[in-house]
């Protein structure tokens, strides 16, 4: 057994699960009665979501359908950074959603601050968009996991690469 164990907190979004979630989203706008004749459509272009309605209330509805779908297929919602809602083509209206992936700098530094103040024997460090946390005790490891599940922090994070 080796010495040190590691484990990496990131924050990422399984591009293939929001597909099919857009996709899942799409179907069920096009069976509900509610939708009929409606311009309603999501788009997704580069981590980016593009979505548009006649109205804002019905964009609104379309956002619940979507986040619905994702929430259902695992996929992070807090992860969604929403832009105003602006007019387009057709008197309709229009919503960009931009997925974050990585940890951004402040909530790194934050995640560090929260782990050294846990009092567990472990070491983190920034690595780019993600966190190394080692330490000899594998239990003081899962104690980081418990600690950092029950923050409440802007992004869903993930721990992979537990050794």
């Amino acid at each position: 057994m080796s010495a040190e164990s590691s484990f990496d907190i990131v924050s990422k979004v399984d591009m293939q699960e929001l597909t099919n979630a857009i996709t899942q989203a799409e179907r069920e706008l096009e069976t509900r009665f509610d939708f009929k004749g409606s311009k309603s459509s999501i788009k997704f272009e580069k981590e980016e979501l593009i979505i548009s309605s006649d109205d804002e209330f019905k964009l609104s509805n379309v956002i619940d359908i979507l986040i619905a779908k994702m929430v259902k297929r695992g996929v992070p919602v807090k992860n969604l950074d929403y832009g105003k809602v602006e007019p387009a083509s057709h008197s309709t209206v229009r919503q960009h959603i931009k997925l974050r992936t990585g940890i951004e700098q402040d909530v790194a530094k934050k995640i560090n601050i929260m782990i050294r103040d846990s009092k567990l024997k472990v070491k983190s460090q920034i690595q780019g968009d993600q966190i190394r946390v080692t330490g000899k005790s594998r239990d003081d490891l899962q104690g980081v996991i418990a600690l950092l599940r029950g923050a409440d922090l802007p992004v869903e994070l993930q721990f992979i690469n537990y050794r």
